[in-house]
């Protein structure tokens, strides 16, 4: 579990420049075309700061693999463009702390830690109690001697990018982001979040991310919700004795129980709202496939978002609605946030 870290003040969104865009008299450089593979080392190019160092180190160390594009925005978000941030990989990469694993089709570099980065990172991040990814080898075919187990598959990618736009939009802070973070329930099974993001000061204690992997369709997305569900109900092992006697001999009598006895907020930090942890559900998809999402949300998925009348004797004169239940639920696209930026009202952003 890692700390409750205040989140940056929100940013106003600036459109993502790609380096070399900006107007220049002359030729343009080699180095400022974007996403190049950039081998000359530049003359101007200084040795990276201790802040940046340790920035791009904790954030490789959070995510694994990361391209120059998505570190830009998790760690010098405030920059036009990503060329300081290549700069800086090219100088780690001297010191041996970082290397290129893989080039995308898109020309975009993925960089990961070196075995002497990896050890450094720990440093920076294990004693904040923060989980510090596996270390990513180099492992080479026996025969063919070609590199094995290189890819940054599409999933991963996105997962990163989204924790890329929320941070650059000022949702979160690069130390409150947290990947494949397991939530076991009551029967043992464990259900991990694509990505966690820890914002208390937000009005919000944390948005528990799930990137569609489009081979999920809308049956998947109903079960995933029935899990954060199921898990916000469930009692800590030392929990009152009263309390766990009245849950097992009453239907529905954890829903009598305060948030403040659940397990979920042993894990995450108060909020002063009762329903319990946002639910994020970032597709890849066009928006017409997100219309599709959240038809099969109001529909199949309505117990679990969905508020409900007040039912006691007293509460029945209330006209109001009981979200205590309801886990709330945002839907967006990667292309949504990459062009709108993440601001909840954004297009293509439904709660």
């Amino acid at each position: 579990m890692g700390p409750s870290i205040t989140p940056s003040a929100p940013r106003r969104q600036k459109p993502a420049v790609s380096a070399g865009q900006a107007r220049r008299k002359g030729d343009r450089r080699s180095a400022d075309i974007p996403h190049a593979d950039v081998t000359r080392r530049p003359t101007h190019r200084k040795n990276s700061t201790g802040p940046r160092r340790r920035g791009l180190l904790q954030a490789l160390g959070i995510f694994q693999r990361a391209t120059p594009d998505q570190l830009w925005k998790l760690t010098r978000p405030g920059n036009q463009h990503d060329k300081l941030v290549r700069d800086n990989l090219l100088d780690l990469q001297d010191h041996h702390l970082v290397r290129i694993e893989s080039v995308r089709k898109d020309r975009r570099q993925v960089w990961v830690l070196t075995k002497r980065g990896h050890d450094e990172a720990k440093l920076l991040l294990e004693p904040m109690g923060i989980r510090l990814s596996a270390l990513r080898e180099k492992k080479h075919h026996p025969v063919t001697k070609k590199l094995l187990g290189a890819g940054y598959d599409d999933h991963a990618a996105a997962v990163t990018s989204t924790a890329a736009e929320l941070h650059r939009a000022g949702i979160g802070h690069r130390l409150g982001f947290a990947t494949e973070t397991g939530h076991r329930l009551g029967d043992g099974y464990v259900q991990r979040a694509d990505l966690v993001v820890r914002v208390p000061q937000a009005g919000a204690p944390v948005l528990l991310v799930e990137v569609d992997r489009r081979s999920e369709d809308a049956h998947d997305l109903v079960v995933k919700l029935r899990w954060y569900w199921e898990w916000g109900r469930l009692l800590p092992k030392d929990a009152d004795k009263r309390t766990v006697d009245l849950v097992r001999s009453r239907p529905n009598a954890i829903e009598r129980v305060d948030h403040e006895q659940r397990l979920w907020r042993r894990v995450y930090p108060p909020t002063g709202r009762e329903p319990g942890p946002p639910r994020v559900r970032v597709r890849r998809h066009h928006r017409g496939q997100v219309a599709n999402t959240i038809t099969a949300l109001k529909e199949a998925g309505r117990r679990y978002w969905a508020p409900r009348r007040y039912d006691s004797l007293y509460e029945k004169a209330i006209t109001a609605r009981d979200y205590r239940q309801a886990v709330p639920v945002v839907v967006t696209t990667l292309e949504q946030l990459q062009g709108h930026g993440a601001g909840w009202n954004a297009p293509g952003s439904r709660r």
